[in-house]
Protein backbone atom coordinates (compact mmCIF):
# COMPACT_ATOMS: atom_id res chain seq x y z
CA UNK A 1 0.00 0.00 0.00
CA UNK A 2 1.08 3.58 -0.87
CA UNK A 3 1.28 7.00 -1.24
CA UNK A 4 2.79 9.32 -4.09
CA UNK A 5 5.44 10.59 -2.81
CA UNK A 6 9.54 10.42 -4.35
CA UNK A 7 10.45 9.16 -1.20
CA UNK A 8 10.11 7.00 1.19
CA UNK A 9 9.20 7.86 4.84
CA UNK A 10 12.31 8.55 6.59
CA UNK A 11 13.31 5.30 7.53
CA UNK A 12 13.87 6.32 4.55
CA UNK A 13 12.35 6.78 1.25
CA UNK A 14 15.68 8.36 0.52
CA UNK A 15 17.01 4.51 -0.33
CA UNK A 16 15.77 5.32 -4.28
CA UNK A 17 20.08 4.61 -4.92
CA UNK A 18 20.37 2.29 -8.31
CA UNK A 19 18.19 1.98 -11.14
CA UNK A 20 18.19 -1.65 -11.23
CA UNK A 21 14.46 -2.71 -12.73
CA UNK A 22 13.15 -5.67 -10.78
CA UNK A 23 11.23 -7.80 -13.04
CA UNK A 24 10.14 -10.09 -10.30
CA UNK A 25 8.05 -7.40 -8.27
CA UNK A 26 4.83 -9.12 -8.10
CA UNK A 27 5.77 -12.72 -9.72
CA UNK A 28 7.54 -14.58 -7.27
CA UNK A 29 8.00 -13.93 -2.47
CA UNK A 30 10.01 -11.40 -2.15
CA UNK A 31 11.56 -12.19 1.58
CA UNK A 32 13.18 -9.92 3.81
CA UNK A 33 16.70 -8.37 2.74
CA UNK A 34 19.44 -11.03 2.47
CA UNK A 35 23.01 -10.06 3.45
CA UNK A 36 24.21 -12.10 5.75
CA UNK A 37 27.60 -13.56 4.97
CA UNK A 38 28.52 -10.24 2.96
CA UNK A 39 31.97 -8.73 4.78
CA UNK A 40 33.65 -5.40 4.59
CA UNK A 41 37.14 -5.14 5.41
CA UNK A 42 39.81 -2.23 5.62
CA UNK A 43 43.02 -1.24 7.09
CA UNK A 44 43.80 0.54 9.84
CA UNK A 45 46.84 1.53 11.76
CA UNK A 46 48.61 -1.51 10.20
CA UNK A 47 45.79 -3.94 10.92
CA UNK A 48 43.29 -5.74 8.15
CA UNK A 49 39.52 -6.03 9.89
CA UNK A 50 36.83 -7.18 8.96
CA UNK A 51 33.42 -7.30 10.08
CA UNK A 52 29.90 -8.35 8.89
CA UNK A 53 27.36 -6.11 6.60
CA UNK A 54 24.12 -5.21 7.37
CA UNK A 55 22.07 -3.31 5.00
CA UNK A 56 18.15 -3.04 6.00
CA UNK A 57 17.22 -2.42 2.11
CA UNK A 58 19.61 -4.77 1.23
CA UNK A 59 22.38 -2.92 0.09
CA UNK A 60 25.43 -4.67 -1.74
CA UNK A 61 28.52 -3.99 1.08
CA UNK A 62 30.92 -1.45 -0.29
CA UNK A 63 33.82 -2.71 -2.03
CA UNK A 64 36.70 -0.08 -0.68
CA UNK A 65 36.45 1.41 2.27
CA UNK A 66 38.87 4.12 4.20
CA UNK A 67 38.64 4.84 8.12
CA UNK A 68 37.78 8.23 8.99
CA UNK A 69 37.24 10.36 12.04
CA UNK A 70 36.47 13.92 13.12
CA UNK A 71 39.62 15.50 10.77
CA UNK A 72 37.32 14.69 7.98
CA UNK A 73 36.51 17.75 5.97
CA UNK A 74 33.60 17.72 4.28
CA UNK A 75 35.33 18.70 0.94
CA UNK A 76 37.69 15.15 1.54
CA UNK A 77 34.16 13.54 2.35
CA UNK A 78 32.66 14.75 -1.16
CA UNK A 79 35.53 14.07 -3.06
CA UNK A 80 35.72 10.06 -1.40
CA UNK A 81 31.66 9.94 -2.33
CA UNK A 82 32.36 11.07 -5.99
CA UNK A 83 34.71 8.03 -6.22
CA UNK A 84 32.77 5.27 -4.51
CA UNK A 85 34.91 5.52 -1.07
CA UNK A 86 32.91 4.19 1.67
CA UNK A 87 34.04 6.21 4.91
CA UNK A 88 34.10 4.40 7.78
CA UNK A 89 33.47 6.88 10.73
CA UNK A 90 35.57 6.15 14.65
CA UNK A 91 34.82 9.40 15.94
CA UNK A 92 32.31 11.11 17.37
CA UNK A 93 28.69 10.33 16.86
CA UNK A 94 27.17 13.67 16.53
CA UNK A 95 29.95 14.97 14.54
CA UNK A 96 29.34 11.80 11.73
CA UNK A 97 25.73 13.15 11.72
CA UNK A 98 27.01 16.95 11.62
CA UNK A 99 29.03 15.65 8.31
CA UNK A 100 25.93 14.05 7.04
CA UNK A 101 24.08 16.79 6.73
CA UNK A 102 26.69 18.92 5.58
CA UNK A 103 26.91 16.50 2.61
CA UNK A 104 23.21 17.15 2.35
CA UNK A 105 23.17 20.14 1.98
CA UNK A 106 25.94 20.56 -1.01
CA UNK A 107 24.30 17.91 -2.80
CA UNK A 108 20.76 19.81 -2.55
CA UNK A 109 22.54 22.97 -3.48
CA UNK A 110 23.83 21.40 -6.50
CA UNK A 111 20.79 19.82 -7.70
CA UNK A 112 19.02 22.56 -7.27
CA UNK A 113 21.16 24.62 -9.00
CA UNK A 114 20.73 22.08 -11.73
CA UNK A 115 17.06 22.24 -12.02
CA UNK A 116 15.26 23.97 -14.77
CA UNK A 117 11.25 24.36 -13.57
CA UNK A 118 10.17 26.34 -17.03
CA UNK A 119 11.41 24.04 -19.99
CA UNK A 120 11.17 20.70 -18.28
CA UNK A 121 7.21 18.52 -18.99
CA UNK A 122 6.17 16.82 -15.36
CA UNK A 123 7.42 13.74 -15.76
CA UNK A 124 10.68 15.05 -16.88
CA UNK A 125 10.98 16.87 -13.40
CA UNK A 126 9.95 13.73 -11.58
CA UNK A 127 12.80 11.95 -13.40
CA UNK A 128 15.07 14.59 -12.91
CA UNK A 129 14.14 14.13 -9.22
CA UNK A 130 14.31 10.42 -8.85
CA UNK A 131 17.84 10.42 -10.89
CA UNK A 132 19.06 13.14 -8.20
CA UNK A 133 17.88 11.70 -5.08
CA UNK A 134 19.45 8.21 -6.16
CA UNK A 135 22.68 9.81 -6.48
CA UNK A 136 22.01 11.67 -3.09
CA UNK A 137 21.12 8.17 -1.61
CA UNK A 138 24.18 6.85 -2.67
CA UNK A 139 26.58 9.59 -1.70
CA UNK A 140 25.10 9.92 1.62
CA UNK A 141 25.11 6.02 2.44
CA UNK A 142 28.92 6.46 2.29
CA UNK A 143 28.79 7.60 5.72
CA UNK A 144 29.24 4.36 7.55
CA UNK A 145 29.27 3.27 11.72
CA UNK A 146 30.77 -0.01 13.44
CA UNK A 147 28.43 -1.78 15.17
CA UNK A 148 29.73 -4.15 18.43
CA UNK A 149 27.42 -7.04 18.62
CA UNK A 150 29.37 -9.15 21.62
CA UNK A 151 27.97 -7.13 24.16
CA UNK A 152 26.93 -8.27 27.78
CA UNK A 153 23.51 -7.78 27.36
CA UNK A 154 23.25 -9.04 23.95
CA UNK A 155 22.07 -5.82 22.24
CA UNK A 156 24.06 -4.08 19.35
CA UNK A 157 26.10 -1.22 20.63
CA UNK A 158 27.35 1.80 18.61
CA UNK A 159 30.85 1.96 20.23
CA UNK A 160 31.39 6.00 19.12
CA UNK A 161 31.54 8.74 21.78
CA UNK A 162 28.09 10.45 22.34
CA UNK A 163 26.55 7.79 20.37
CA UNK A 164 22.72 6.73 21.38
CA UNK A 165 21.57 3.67 22.13
CA UNK A 166 20.77 1.51 19.17
CA UNK A 167 20.52 -1.93 20.06
CA UNK A 168 16.28 -1.83 20.21
CA UNK A 169 16.27 -0.14 16.85
CA UNK A 170 18.77 -2.21 15.25
CA UNK A 171 16.71 -5.52 15.90
CA UNK A 172 14.16 -4.04 14.76
CA UNK A 173 15.41 -3.11 11.58
CA UNK A 174 18.02 -5.51 10.54
CA UNK A 175 17.10 -9.09 10.31
CA UNK A 176 20.95 -10.25 9.65
CA UNK A 177 21.03 -9.66 12.80
CA UNK A 178 19.18 -12.64 14.18
CA UNK A 179 20.84 -15.58 14.49
CA UNK A 180 24.33 -13.97 13.41
CA UNK A 181 27.03 -15.29 14.91
CA UNK A 182 29.04 -12.24 14.46
CA UNK A 183 30.61 -10.04 16.98
CA UNK A 184 30.97 -6.99 14.54
CA UNK A 185 28.90 -5.16 11.73
CA UNK A 186 29.13 -2.30 10.00
CA UNK A 187 25.96 -0.19 8.87
CA UNK A 188 25.35 2.85 6.98
CA UNK A 189 24.72 6.00 8.84
CA UNK A 190 22.25 7.11 6.70
CA UNK A 191 20.48 4.07 6.85
CA UNK A 192 20.67 3.71 10.37
CA UNK A 193 19.09 6.91 11.10
CA UNK A 194 16.62 6.28 9.13
CA UNK A 195 15.94 2.77 11.26
CA UNK A 196 16.18 4.46 14.57
CA UNK A 197 13.24 7.00 13.07
CA UNK A 198 11.23 4.11 11.97
CA UNK A 199 11.92 2.37 15.32
CA UNK A 200 10.06 6.02 17.05
CA UNK A 201 7.14 5.70 14.59
CA UNK A 202 6.80 1.71 15.24
CA UNK A 203 6.80 2.33 19.45
CA UNK A 204 4.67 5.51 19.22
CA UNK A 205 2.30 4.52 16.56
CA UNK A 206 -0.17 6.09 13.64
CA UNK A 207 -3.71 7.44 14.55
CA UNK A 208 -6.02 6.45 12.15
CA UNK A 209 -9.24 8.04 12.40
CA UNK A 210 -11.37 5.33 10.60
CA UNK A 211 -10.03 3.45 13.18
CA UNK A 212 -9.85 5.07 16.29
CA UNK A 213 -7.19 3.62 17.32
CA UNK A 214 -3.46 3.49 16.32
CA UNK A 215 -1.35 1.28 13.66
CA UNK A 216 1.99 0.67 14.50
CA UNK A 217 4.47 0.42 11.61
CA UNK A 218 7.25 -1.71 10.78
CA UNK A 219 9.77 -0.96 9.23
CA UNK A 220 9.76 -0.95 5.15
CA UNK A 221 6.21 -0.61 5.16
CA UNK A 222 4.29 2.56 4.49
CA UNK A 223 3.24 4.83 7.22
CA UNK A 224 -0.81 5.61 6.95
CA UNK A 225 -0.75 9.37 7.41
CA UNK A 226 -2.48 10.19 4.49
CA UNK A 227 -6.06 9.46 5.55
CA UNK A 228 -8.47 10.14 2.72
CA UNK A 229 -7.71 6.40 0.88
CA UNK A 230 -8.49 5.01 4.26
CA UNK A 231 -11.64 6.95 4.52
CA UNK A 232 -12.60 5.88 1.18
CA UNK A 233 -12.56 1.97 2.33
CA UNK A 234 -14.25 3.13 5.58
CA UNK A 235 -17.13 4.60 3.57
CA UNK A 236 -17.63 2.73 0.20
CA UNK A 237 -20.76 0.77 -0.06
CA UNK A 238 -20.03 -2.73 1.49
CA UNK A 239 -21.39 -5.77 -0.41
CA UNK A 240 -20.06 -8.27 2.29
CA UNK A 241 -19.39 -9.06 5.85
CA UNK A 242 -18.39 -12.34 5.38
CA UNK A 243 -15.00 -12.46 3.74
CA UNK A 244 -12.59 -10.23 2.18
CA UNK A 245 -8.75 -10.50 0.88
CA UNK A 246 -6.59 -7.52 1.13
CA UNK A 247 -3.78 -7.40 -1.43
CA UNK A 248 -0.75 -5.93 -0.80
CA UNK A 249 -1.48 -5.55 2.97
CA UNK A 250 1.18 -3.61 4.04
CA UNK A 251 0.11 -2.56 7.62
CA UNK A 252 -2.56 -4.13 7.56
CA UNK A 253 -4.88 -0.74 7.90
CA UNK A 254 -6.84 -1.69 5.18
CA UNK A 255 -7.83 -5.13 6.38
CA UNK A 256 -8.24 -3.70 9.88
CA UNK A 257 -10.76 -1.06 8.45
CA UNK A 258 -12.59 -3.77 7.09
CA UNK A 259 -13.51 -5.55 10.29
CA UNK A 260 -14.28 -2.87 12.12
CA UNK A 261 -16.81 -2.77 9.67
CA UNK A 262 -18.14 -5.93 10.28
CA UNK A 263 -16.54 -8.00 7.83
CA UNK A 264 -15.94 -11.75 9.43
CA UNK A 265 -12.75 -12.65 7.79
CA UNK A 266 -10.12 -10.75 6.22
CA UNK A 267 -6.79 -12.27 4.57
CA UNK A 268 -3.93 -9.84 3.60
CA UNK A 269 -1.50 -11.30 1.61
CA UNK A 270 1.94 -9.61 1.07
CA UNK A 271 5.29 -10.83 -0.30
CA UNK A 272 7.46 -9.23 1.90
CA UNK A 273 7.72 -10.89 5.03
CA UNK A 274 8.07 -7.08 7.19
CA UNK A 275 4.88 -6.17 5.55
CA UNK A 276 3.01 -9.79 6.74
CA UNK A 277 4.82 -9.11 10.08
CA UNK A 278 3.88 -6.53 10.78
CA UNK A 279 -0.06 -6.69 9.69
CA UNK A 280 -0.32 -9.76 11.83
CA UNK A 281 1.30 -7.40 14.91
CA UNK A 282 -1.14 -4.67 14.26
CA UNK A 283 -4.08 -7.62 14.43
CA UNK A 284 -2.97 -8.69 17.17
CA UNK A 285 -2.49 -5.42 18.93
CA UNK A 286 -5.85 -4.60 17.81
CA UNK A 287 -7.60 -7.75 19.18
CA UNK A 288 -8.70 -8.79 15.65
CA UNK A 289 -6.47 -11.73 15.03
CA UNK A 290 -9.87 -14.25 14.97
CA UNK A 291 -10.55 -11.67 12.14
CA UNK A 292 -7.81 -10.66 10.26
CA UNK A 293 -4.87 -12.61 9.51
CA UNK A 294 -1.48 -12.17 6.56
CA UNK A 295 -0.10 -14.50 4.36
CA UNK A 296 3.29 -14.34 2.60
CA UNK A 297 1.91 -15.04 -0.96
CA UNK A 298 2.44 -13.45 -4.74
CA UNK A 299 -0.47 -11.45 -5.03
CA UNK A 300 -3.81 -13.53 -4.05
CA UNK A 301 -4.29 -16.71 -1.22
CA UNK A 302 -6.56 -19.44 -2.27
CA UNK A 303 -10.05 -19.43 -3.50
CA UNK A 304 -12.50 -16.93 -3.96
CA UNK A 305 -14.03 -13.67 -1.98
CA UNK A 306 -16.83 -11.29 -2.57
CA UNK A 307 -14.45 -8.33 -2.03
CA UNK A 308 -11.05 -7.80 -2.89
CA UNK A 309 -9.23 -4.89 -2.69
CA UNK A 310 -6.08 -3.61 -3.21
CA UNK A 311 -4.30 -0.20 -2.95
CA UNK A 312 -1.34 -0.92 -5.17
CA UNK A 313 1.93 1.76 -5.14
CA UNK A 314 0.75 4.65 -7.08
CA UNK A 315 3.64 5.51 -9.56
CA UNK A 316 5.27 3.65 -11.64
CA UNK A 317 8.74 3.91 -11.25
CA UNK A 318 11.80 1.48 -10.99
CA UNK A 319 11.82 -0.03 -7.04
CA UNK A 320 15.43 -1.00 -6.22
CA UNK A 321 15.04 -1.08 -2.69
CA UNK A 322 12.21 -3.40 -0.75
CA UNK A 323 11.51 0.62 0.77
CA UNK A 324 10.90 2.15 -2.73
CA UNK A 325 8.61 -0.98 -3.58
CA UNK A 326 6.22 0.97 -1.20
CA UNK A 327 6.11 3.71 -3.54
CA UNK A 328 6.76 2.47 -6.97
CA UNK A 329 5.52 -0.33 -9.06
CA UNK A 330 8.12 -0.97 -12.03
CA UNK A 331 6.36 -0.98 -14.57
CA UNK A 332 2.23 -0.58 -13.17
CA UNK A 333 3.29 -4.11 -12.87
CA UNK A 334 1.59 -4.89 -9.80
CA UNK A 335 -1.64 -2.81 -10.93
CA UNK A 336 -2.10 -5.17 -13.89
CA UNK A 337 -1.55 -8.11 -12.46
CA UNK A 338 -4.22 -6.99 -10.21
CA UNK A 339 -6.67 -6.25 -12.52
CA UNK A 340 -6.02 -9.72 -14.60
CA UNK A 341 -6.14 -12.12 -11.74
CA UNK A 342 -9.30 -10.31 -10.06
CA UNK A 343 -12.06 -12.22 -12.08
CA UNK A 344 -10.33 -15.12 -11.09
CA UNK A 345 -10.72 -14.65 -7.35
CA UNK A 346 -14.12 -12.68 -7.15
CA UNK A 347 -16.95 -15.03 -5.92
CA UNK A 348 -20.20 -14.62 -8.13
CA UNK A 349 -21.08 -10.83 -7.88
CA UNK A 350 -18.15 -9.68 -5.89
CA UNK A 351 -16.94 -7.09 -6.05
CA UNK A 352 -13.01 -5.55 -6.48
CA UNK A 353 -11.70 -2.48 -5.09
CA UNK A 354 -8.96 -0.75 -6.34
CA UNK A 355 -7.45 2.61 -4.73
CA UNK A 356 -5.37 4.37 -6.49
CA UNK A 357 -4.50 8.31 -6.99
CA UNK A 358 -4.54 10.50 -10.32
CA UNK A 359 -0.91 12.07 -9.81
CA UNK A 360 0.76 9.19 -12.22
CA UNK A 361 -1.75 10.60 -14.96
CA UNK A 362 -0.93 13.93 -14.26
CA UNK A 363 2.68 13.59 -14.20
CA UNK A 364 2.30 11.75 -17.69
CA UNK A 365 3.41 9.01 -15.92
CA UNK A 366 1.06 6.29 -17.03
CA UNK A 367 -2.36 7.34 -19.00
CA UNK A 368 -6.11 6.91 -17.93
CA UNK A 369 -6.38 4.89 -20.77
CA UNK A 370 -4.26 2.33 -19.70
CA UNK A 371 -6.41 1.68 -16.65
CA UNK A 372 -9.67 2.10 -18.37
CA UNK A 373 -8.23 -0.33 -21.48
CA UNK A 374 -6.57 -2.70 -18.38
CA UNK A 375 -10.04 -3.14 -16.63
CA UNK A 376 -11.75 -4.03 -19.73
CA UNK A 377 -9.07 -6.48 -21.04
CA UNK A 378 -9.50 -8.73 -17.91
CA UNK A 379 -13.01 -8.64 -18.32
CA UNK A 380 -13.82 -6.17 -15.73
CA UNK A 381 -16.57 -3.22 -15.51
CA UNK A 382 -16.74 -0.23 -13.72
CA UNK A 383 -20.07 0.13 -11.53
CA UNK A 384 -19.00 2.81 -9.17
CA UNK A 385 -15.81 5.40 -8.37
CA UNK A 386 -15.33 7.16 -5.22
CA UNK A 387 -13.09 10.37 -5.52
CA UNK A 388 -11.55 12.17 -2.55
CA UNK A 389 -9.04 15.28 -2.89
CA UNK A 390 -5.90 15.04 -0.85
CA UNK A 391 -5.16 16.42 2.59
CA UNK A 392 -1.51 16.43 2.53
CA UNK A 393 0.51 19.61 2.83
CA UNK A 394 2.14 19.24 -0.39
CA UNK A 395 -1.15 19.91 -2.01
CA UNK A 396 -1.06 23.49 -0.83
CA UNK A 397 2.42 23.94 -1.31
CA UNK A 398 3.12 26.13 -4.07
CA UNK A 399 7.21 25.82 -3.49
CA UNK A 400 7.00 22.23 -4.54
CA UNK A 401 8.31 21.97 -8.30
CA UNK A 402 5.22 19.51 -9.25
CA UNK A 403 2.49 21.44 -7.12
CA UNK A 404 0.80 21.84 -10.50
CA UNK A 405 0.15 18.07 -10.65
CA UNK A 406 -0.07 17.55 -6.99
CA UNK A 407 -2.49 20.18 -6.43
CA UNK A 408 -5.26 18.42 -8.96
CA UNK A 409 -4.53 15.05 -7.61
CA UNK A 410 -7.51 12.72 -6.86
CA UNK A 411 -7.18 9.92 -4.91
CA UNK A 412 -10.49 7.32 -6.30
CA UNK A 413 -11.65 3.87 -5.12
CA UNK A 414 -12.47 1.85 -7.97
CA UNK A 415 -15.55 -0.33 -7.58
CA UNK A 416 -15.12 -3.41 -10.23
CA UNK A 417 -16.74 -6.34 -11.31
CA UNK A 418 -16.76 -8.88 -13.62
CA UNK A 419 -18.36 -8.22 -16.86
CA UNK A 420 -21.90 -10.34 -17.15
Amino acid sequence: MSVPDFAAPSLARGQTSGERHDSTRYTAIEHSPDTAGQTLSWDHQGTRTSASWFSANARPAPKNVVVVDDRLTADAAMRNAARGMAMLWLGDFHNAKQMLSAIDRRLSKAASGKSSRKTQTDAEKFYAIRQGRAQRARMMSLILVPLNLDTADGEAALELPRAPRVGPAVAFGYPQQSGSAATSAVVSLQELTGVLSAYQWHLNGVEVPALGQKIHPGYGTFLPTRHEYVDLVAKAPLNTTELAFDIGTGTGVLAAVLVARGVQTVIGTDIHQRAVDCANDNFARLAISDSARAELTSMFPAGRAPLVICNPPWLPGSAPTTLDAAVYDPGSKMLLQFLRGLPKHLTQHGEGWLIISDLAELLGLRSRQLLLDAIDDAGLEVIDRLDTLPTHGRATDDSDILHAARSREVTSLWRLRTKA
